[in-house]
Order: C-alpha cells, then structure tokens, then sequence
C-alpha cells in the first residue's frame, strides 16, 4: 500500500546511509512519496547524492540551516524545481564535542548558542523560510529523544536544545493549525550513528536498552522510518502537537528490573 503516492517530501540532515534521517527518507519512498534531500556541506555531498540516486533519483539542496540566505535560496530552488511541499522532516542537530561531557554548568555561552541555533532554531527557520512551500494539510516532524525530558548523563546541552525543540514543536502546531498543517516529533530509541557517538559513552547505551526495555531489544532507522510513515500520511489527520517514542518502550520504565541485574 502505497499511503505517500502524489505527496511530496524534503528530508533535512542526510548525512550517511547510517542516519536517521536515511531510514526515515527510504520509507517515505517506498510508501510513495517524492523525495527531496538536503544536506550541509561539500564533506557529505558526495554521500548524500548517492543515497539520492537510490531513492527515485530525488534532488539534493545544500542548506545551512543557520544562515538565513542559504534557507532562502532553498526556498528558491524547491519553488523551482520541486514544488509544494507535503512533508518537512527536520532531523538536525549539532554541539560542539567538549559539551557532550562533563557538566553542563561548564557548558560556554558560544557553545549554548550554536546549539541551541542548529538543533532547535533551525525548525523555526525551516518553516519560517518555506512557510509559502508548505501545502495546507502538510506534515512536518522533527526528531528528537529522551534526554529532552529525562536526565541522560553525557547528553547535556544537546538535552536542552531537544527540550527547546520539543516546545517548539507544540507552538508551532498551534501556529500551524488554522491551515491543518501537523507538527510532531518523533523520539527515536538509541541507534548506532555517528552522531551518537560523538556522546560520550553513548554507545553503552546499545547494552543497556535491550535489557530493560519491555520489547526487549534497540529500534533501528527503519522503526523510525515506520512511525514518520504514519505521520506523514493520512492516517495521522488529527494528531499534532504530540511527541510519539519509538524505542521499544524504554521511556516508560522507572526502574532496573531487579531480575535483569
């Protein structure tokens, strides 16, 4: 069943055939949709392209979501050659390394702010950017995890610019409304990136989920894929605002089970 046909999807922070962002963008295809995909910089273009030609031939934009005339040109090129747009997946983030440890109250001012900027903001400034791209009745998600609400040692300031884009998220689906545009987030179990490993110990995590969550195992890209499927369709009309976990239910436990020691 093909639940995206005719709908057309950009796919923000393409990075590798391991992201996220990579298995949410292979099941919008499969179910349908036309993809577009950005990516940041010369590093990943090559490897972006590539996953692009892989995915119906879609189009690649490079987008540097903290500069405003880089969002505009993108702007620019989808209106060009792309079209409306029926699906925004924003899966951007980034802190420097030395504020992935340690304490967070010895997190530094320019540190905060380039976090803060990339990892939450650039939401606002995607929509802001192609609000006249958006179709009435569009979806938009944005990834996120647990540390926005829980305490995650080692995940520190990236857990304060989840919890700002969780916020964000709710405001802006209340914005966003009145044209039945959707905003959601999705709050993806652990998965084995390259992002993940720039946490310190965050890879310990791998061990540690299968063990407590109650489906007993870690989620992979294509889970997370599954759920933005689900969103970005029909299926979801009346759901936004919300934040839907997908990591086998590891958010909802209290405790160590006391027999799993």
């Amino acid at each position: 069943m093909n639940l995206l046909q005719g709908k057309r999807a950009l796919v923000t922070g393409v990075a590798n055939r391991w992201s996220i962002a990579t298995g949410v963008a292979r099941a919008l295809h499969e179910h349908g949709a036309s993809l577009a995909l950005t990516y940041q910089g010369e590093r990943v273009k090559d490897e972006v392209e590539k996953l692009a030609a892989e995915l119906g031939g879609a189009p690649t934009f490079e987008c540097e979501v903290s500069n405003d005339g880089s969002l505009r040109e993108l702007d620019g090129v989808l209106e060009r050659d792309f079209g409306p747009l029926n699906v925004l997946v924003h899966s951007i983030a980034f802190a420097n390394k030395e504020d992935l440890a340690g304490k967070v109250f010895e997190t530094s001012r320019t540190g905060f702010s380039l976090a803060l900027d990339v990892s939450a903001y650039s939401l606002i400034a995607l929509v802001s950017a192609l609000r006249e791209r958006l179709a009435d009745g569009a979806s938009i998600m944005a990834l996120t995890y647990l540390g926005a609400t829980r305490i995650v040692p080692n995940y520190n300031l990236m857990g304060i610019a989840k919890a700002a884009l969780e916020s964000e998220i709710r405001y802006l689906a209340f914005d966003l409304g009145e044209r039945g545009i959707r905003v959601n987030g999705i709050s993806a179990g652990p998965i084995k990136t390259a992002s993940m490993r720039q946490v310190a110990g965050a890879t310990k995590m791998l061990d540690v989920v299968p063990k407590i969550a109650p489906l007993r195992r870690n989620v992979t890209p294509e889970d997370i894929g599954k759920t933005a499927v689900y969103l970005a369709s029909d299926l979801s009309a009346a759901v936004t605002g919300d934040v839907h976990f997908v990591d086998a239910g590891f958010h909802a436990m209290g405790m160590f089970p006391p027999d799993l020691g």
